[in-house]
């Protein structure tokens, strides 16, 4: 991290469940560049035991009314995302908005165009670009020794048979259900390595008993020079298999989810303990390439380090020193347009 001492950001987090505290807390914190500053906790006041130094909120306009804040992170509820988002730049504050960004592609061109109006920038926080089963097969695509792609295909699976307590996850409200909530991830990873796709299609289904939204999502992305990409997200998947399948003309590639940063964050590590990020060697990636005499070549293909932190890295030296910011505007106006459809 290239950190001027001059230019510290004041952060504020408008939350501290699950996603305030493992994914965005330890990072304000630990990364150099920003002053980790103010929360809202509107019932228990609990981030203090944690960040001694932190202002606890009771409100979101309380802390939007702090003028010392500069960046805020928009933790809230899906449904919340749109109505934060404009609060935020309408006091001043640039955006650093969780997955999804907003629900309808109509209200992300609002924001990102009510920022411009403004002078504000907003960041929308895709962390699963820097997991290290990710970063693993971009390494390998980008290498090219897999030839041409044929066929990609990304999950993310669960078991979880059961309706879920958060309602803004499992009630009929805006940016609700598994597409909203696991599909923001596969898209954009999808968005991320091949871009915007020439068509897709897209099939959910509802399999858990008594649920009101869609547990399963299918969506095939259609690339040029024949490439289909397949993404694919379950609530009901009891043998969880590979994340990730590469078939190319010379090859394949598959790799399971495997990064250990959620898991090692709700233990308490943090992201500058040793070993942070750091896989176990059986979840290594296997490599298959063909030979000259149609046999077959495997190679194991240990990943790089899962780091989350770059994405706050990127945040900061965008702000700082206009660096451009990797999750651009039309990746998420896409996201939001194949997930709306």
């Amino acid at each position: 991290m290239k950190v001027n001492t001059d230019k510290i950001i004041n952060a504020g987090l408008l939350a501290y469940g699950m996603s305030g505290r493992v994914f965005h807390a330890p990072f304000l914190n630990a990364h150099e560049g920003f002053n980790f500053k103010a929360i809202v906790e509107r019932n228990r006041k609990i981030a203090q035991n944690d960040y001694p130094n932190l202002i606890s909120y009771n409100c979101v306009d309380d802390l939007l009314n702090d003028d010392e804040i500069d960046l805020v992170a928009i933790n809230t509820p899906n449904n919340l995302h749109y109505e934060h988002s404009k609060l935020a730049l309408q006091n001043g504050k640039s955006i650093l908005v969780e997955k999804p960004f907003t629900a309808t592609s109509k209200q992300a061109k609002e924001i990102f165009a009510l920022a411009k109006e403004v002078g504000k920038k907003v960041f929308v926080y895709q962390n699963r670009r820097y997991d290290s089963g990710f970063k693993a097969v971009k390494k390998i695509i980008e290498s090219g020794e897999l030839g041409n792609l044929v066929e990609v295909h990304f999950r993310y699976d669960r078991y979880r048979n059961e309706i879920g307590p958060k309602t803004f996850k499992e009630d009929l409200v805006e940016a609700t259900g598994l597409q909203y909530d696991l599909g923001p991830h596969l898209i954009d990873q999808a968005i991320a390595l091949f871009g915007k796709p020439e068509k897709y299609h897209k099939v959910l289904s509802k399999n858990r008993a008594g649920t009101k939204v869609d547990d399963y999502f299918a969506i095939q992305l259609s690339y040029p020079n024949q490439l289909n990409v397949f993404l694919t997200s379950s609530m009901l998947v009891a043998a969880i298999k590979e994340a990730f399948v590469i078939n190319g003309t010379n090859g394949s590639f598959s790799k399971n989810h495997a990064d250990v940063q959620e898991a090692q964050l709700l233990k308490g590590i943090k992201p500058t303990d040793a070993g942070y990020g750091i896989e176990k060697p059986e979840d290594a990636g296997i490599l298959t390439l063909v030979t000259e005499n149609g046999g077959r070549n495997t190679e194991i293909l240990p990943s790089e380090k899962g780091d989350y932190m770059a994405i706050f890295e990127a945040v900061y030296q965008n702000l700082i020193n206009n660096k451009p910011y990797p999750i651009t505007e039309e990746a998420i106006i896409t996201q939001l347009e194949i997930i709306e459809s």
